[in-house]
């Protein structure tokens, strides 16, 4: 499963989506707006997609991440649009048998996100705002 969503990221939802009777692991991340980067005060951030190549890129990362550990089912969620701080901006779920490997499919699965999709990030601070690379 992976989505693009202006909606809330409700992370309940992923470890029902990923956890089956064979798994003894769930890893789930959830990156969040902090409210601070680089020194200065974050007040919001905004996400934008091209969900015409950040889904197909998305579904590669699923694909992959199935085929390269031993993992059972992958869940990956992106926001898009204003964000408070607090609030989650990406969630990837992975089930597996084996923490170990639910862990490591987990880092691999948003590192590769991070990486690959196009999306981009503004953040919003005290005097102004930017947009942000490679986060």
């Amino acid at each position: 499963m992976v989505r693009l969503q202006s909606e809330t990221i409700d992370t309940a939802e992923l470890i029902r989506r990923v956890q089956t009777d064979a798994d003894g692991a769930v890893a789930l991340f959830v990156g969040a707006v902090r409210d601070h980067n680089e020194g200065r005060s974050v007040t919001r951030l905004e996400y934008q997609a091209y969900s015409e190549m950040a889904l197909p890129e998305m579904e590669k990362i699923e694909s992959e991440t199935l085929e390269r550990f031993p993992v059972t089912r992958v869940a990956i969620v992106h926001r898009t649009g204003t964000l408070a701080v607090g609030e989650a901006s990406v969630a990837v779920a992975v089930s597996s048998p084996h923490r170990g490997d639910a862990f490591d499919a987990c880092r691999h699965a948003i590192d590769t996100l991070k990486k690959t999709v196009p999306i981009w990030k503004k953040e919003f601070f005290e005097g102004g705002e930017t947009w942000i690379e490679g986060s």
